[in-house]
């Protein structure tokens, strides 16, 4: 006698979304097409703005007659009729790359509204089935929430890091393997063949139309949430086997004991990643241990080795010994001061007012994005560089007496410049 035996796993990858074979959704495309969704999706698309498609329509055309644009697409839904344009194909320059380039595809503004509605629509029903190891593109999660994870991790002894990246994961993605996790959780025929008509787009480049056989175009509103649907099943397998993984988008780290269990922790997820068709990008994945720092999302995450000069009793901002320090990258601090030397270029013929109107929106993003770390320091040293830029357009040279007829004070009080120490949380309420 032989007994069958009793699987305590998933016997595939597919199987972690919806394990529990809960009951699929069948009648969705109404929900999608319903005007109130149609309506919400253009609201969001004209938010994000952006240009146009290969039909050149722009945002202010779209909503120049953009009911009577919503009707047709509701209409063209409850047919049938409904066909994805092809995607325009623009190269932009790699930051920190200089004469290299990666495509972005840009939908038309027609489709990037039908995109986002099926975003509204699936979200709800995907969120559930996520990891709580991916934290990119979801409601109420941020790249903070993902770097306080990591960092209570190494603080608890996982000091050796898996720092990765996927080899071309918007241009590599499998569209038989990703429509297979959709049609776990989704039975509507007419929304799963809109989806795979998205996927199957066309390509506009060069003068020249391409067949796209493979991947999800990157500058896609519905990108993002496929992208988290295709790698949950490496999320949750990396984290059944007992890894403490940490994913945005592409962008992963698997905090690790011991330099052995990292090198077995990269090990698995290139086997699981291959299962899912995506490889893991070997020029910049490497094993580290955190007092050589990594990066991750912009930050560089690094242990301190230099021994504190007071005593633990004197220091009253929580510094310790051997304790993290995060702060930008040198990338994301060049490519900053980079846009601040474009706009304050001495060569540029705007009034100062106007000159501060513009960079103040690229100060005010870059800096809420790093107020939290380790940057006081660095914080105060570009507020006085971007001063003296601004002195150094006015006057046409760099040593000037700007400080005398343009002080700082006026500069923030009545020309309303940004500083970046005033978006720190802890001293903000100084400059209020």
């Amino acid at each position: 006698m032989s007994e069958i035996p009793v699987r305590h796993s998933p016997r595939k990858l597919v199987d972690w979304i919806n394990p529990t074979e809960a009951k699929k959704v069948h009648s969705l495309v109404d929900k999608v097409y319903k005007m109130k969704n149609l309506q919400i999706a253009w609201q969001k698309v004209k938010a994000k703005r952006g240009a146009g498609g290969v039909d050149g329509e722009t945002i202010d055309e779209f909503g120049q007659r953009a009911q009577e644009q919503l009707a047709q697409i509701q209409q063209e839904m409850k047919t049938g009729n409904y066909r994805a344009q092809p995607v325009r194909q623009v190269l932009i320059p790699k930051p920190g790359k200089p004469g290299e380039k990666r495509p972005l595809g840009i939908p038309t503004i027609k489709d990037r509204v039908v995109q986002q509605a099926l975003v509204n629509r699936l979200e709800p029903i995907f969120e559930e089935e996520f990891d709580e190891a991916n934290f990119g593109y979801r409601p109420k999660r941020s790249t903070k929430d993902a770097l306080r994870k990591i960092c209570n991790e190494v603080e608890k002894g996982n000091e050796w890091i898996v720092d990765a990246d996927l080899k071309n994961f918007f241009g590599t993605v499998e569209h038989k393997k990703l429509m297979t996790l959709l049609g776990r959780r989704i039975s509507d025929g007419k929304v799963l063949k809109m989806i795979e008509g998205i996927l199957q787009a066309e390509c506009f480049a060069q003068g020249q139309l391409y067949p796209t056989r493979q991947g999800t175009p990157q500058g896609g509103v519905i990108s993002p949430m496929l992208s988290n649907i295709l790698l949950t099943p490496f999320d949750k397998e990396m984290r059944r086997r007992g890894y403490r993984l940490t994913r945005y988008a592409d962008d992963w780290v698997i905090t690790c004991a011991s330099r052995a269990e990292a090198e077995s922790a990269l090990k698995c997820a290139r086997k699981i990643l291959e299962l899912s068709g995506v490889k893991v990008n070997e020029e910049k994945t490497r094993i580290v241990h955190v007092r050589y720092g990594f990066e991750f999302l912009g930050y560089k995450i690094k242990q301190g080795v230099r021994t504190l000069k007071l005593k633990a009793e004197q220091i009253k901002s929580g510094a310790k010994q051997g304790g993290l320090y995060i702060y930008p990258t040198q990338k994301s601090l060049n490519r900053f001061k980079e846009r601040i030397k474009q706009e304050t270029d001495r060569r540029i013929g705007a009034k100062t007012e106007v000159l501060i109107s513009r960079i103040k929106p690229i100060i005010r993003g870059w800096g809420l994005y790093y107020c939290e770390a380790n940057i006081r320091k660095l914080f105060n040293q570009l507020n006085r560089w971007i001063v003296r830029r601004i002195w150094s357009h006015r006057y046409k040279r760099w040593r000037c007496m700007g400080w005398r007829s343009l002080p700082a004070s006026k500069l923030y009080g009545e020309l309303g410049l940004v500083s970046l120490v005033s978006l720190i949380p802890s001293i903000a309420w100084k400059y209020k």
